[in-house]
């Protein structure tokens, strides 16, 4: 039975649940690992998390579907990527068929805690591995901490899908060139500063430009871009240091072959920015967010289709994303993976 949770009113936010996964690698390999109820972790003053940030982590998230179902979205790539981060942080892979099965324990093992559907809410998962085991020279920890909790939530950003005033960052993301498959293990603490700072100005994120010339666009804090031409077509940035999105990776597939768009991945000058009919962002957490307003040293850029509510095309294109995620259109095989 679900819980007694008001879901319209959830946030963005942490709430513990009742169960968690939890395993271990030590002597070079991983034990059996399992469910747990408890929410806390303890760890050496010197673990290698602590002392050098031997840390990544994935975000993917569980639905309803009306006919009860409980599902996840192309949960194999996150379990790629995060292969992909351990192996540049020299930590041990987490097997994907190990972390579709401790996905699959923790969502039903949680089940009374997945947002009904149509109440706009979802299960957010978190899956992160560290490490736990003591070292003092610079070096790899010598054990390692796989953990994946879930917590219910509500939209990425409050009050629902409405434009974003965003900002051009004075800051750099630091991510070292082609480490873009790491970022979300490397970068979002170096994107916190520069976070607070566009918030405490009034700006729901930062538009972040190459770091080596700074005329390209990057990507944001937490999320990829993605413009709509004056003629329909779709542009999303290239660069070898921005996180390989997987909701940008199914945007483009959907645009492609749902909606017959025009898709071009490429370098976008920044110069380029005022001339898009639609800017959107998206990510795992909020799917598709409008921009409405852009920010810079040099003026403001208005946004013609996302000054009062999202444009027709990054519309058509949430829809039709969010639509394959809560099951009322027929998703690419392989894109769900039905857990209860």
């Amino acid at each position: 039975m679900a819980k007694d949770i008001d879901w319209s009113s959830l946030g963005f936010g942490y709430m513990p649940t009742d169960y968690r996964y939890n395993a271990e690698w030590k002597d070079g390999k991983w034990d059996k690992g399992g469910l747990t109820k408890d929410s806390t972790v303890t760890i050496s003053e010197s673990a290698g998390v602590l002392q050098y940030a031997q840390t990544c982590f994935e975000g993917l998230k569980a639905y309803s579907w009306q006919d009860g179902s409980i599902v996840c979205f192309r949960p194999d790539l996150n379990a790629k990527r995060l292969q992909d981060s351990a192996r540049r942080l020299l930590m041990p892979e987490v097997p994907e068929e190990m972390f579709l099965d401790a996905l699959d324990q923790t969502v039903k093992a949680n089940k009374d805690f997945v947002p009904p559907y149509g109440t706009g809410a979802t299960l957010y998962v978190r899956p992160f591995l560290f490490g736990s085991g003591p070292v003092l020279g610079v070096s790899p920890a010598p054990s390692f901490t796989f953990r994946l909790f879930v917590s219910p939530v509500g939209p990425y950003f409050k009050g629902g899908i409405k434009p974003l005033k965003i900002c051009v960052s004075d800051y750099d993301r630091a991510a070292p060139k082609g480490t873009g498959h790491i970022k979300a293990g490397l970068n979002y603490a170096m994107s916190l500063y520069p976070g607070d700072v566009a918030h405490k100005n009034g700006y729901a994120e930062n538009m972040y430009l190459d770091a080596a010339t700074r005329t390209h666009v990057e990507e944001t804090g937490g999320a990829n871009f993605i413009f709509v031409t004056k003629d329909g077509r779709i542009i999303t940035p290239k660069s070898d240091t921005i996180l390989p999105s997987i909701t940008r990776r199914s945007l483009v597939y959907v645009a492609e072959h749902y909606l017959g768009l025009k898709v071009e991945e490429r370098v976008v000058p920044f110069e380029e920015v005022a001339e898009f009919e639609e800017i959107g962002l998206c990510g795992t957490a909020a799917v598709i967010s409008p921009i409405g307003r852009i920010d810079w040293k040099g003026g403001s850029i208005q946004v013609p289709s996302g000054m009062d509510e999202m444009g027709p095309v990054l519309s058509k294109l949430r829809s039709t994303l969010t639509g394959i995620q809560e099951g009322t259109i027929e998703a690419p095989e392989g894109w769900i993976r039905k857990i209860c």
